[in-house]
């Protein structure tokens, strides 16, 4: 059986007030989108939740692991 998770309004927030970003423009635009496609009128927790995961997404962080994060591109055929 699947445990009970504990609702995200419900938990204490880990990140200390000093480190907190907020939203850019762009993310509230797209929570404010989630929200009316799901009905509602305001965005809520969880789409200004899903709305900063989306940003963390999108870096490329793939690029940076495949490099090793030397920032360089290498072809090891060439050796």
């Amino acid at each position: 059986m699947a445990s009970p998770r504990t609702p995200p309004w419900k938990k204490r927030n880990p990140v200390k007030p000093a480190a907190r970003v907020q939203l850019t423009p762009a993310q509230k635009e797209q929570a404010r989108e989630r929200a009316k496609a799901a009905g509602r009128r305001y965005p809520n927790l969880v789409d200004n939740m899903w709305a900063a995961a989306q940003a963390k997404r999108e870096t490329p962080a793939d690029a940076r692991s495949r490099d090793g994060g030397r920032g360089e591109d290498r072809d090891d055929d060439d050796h």
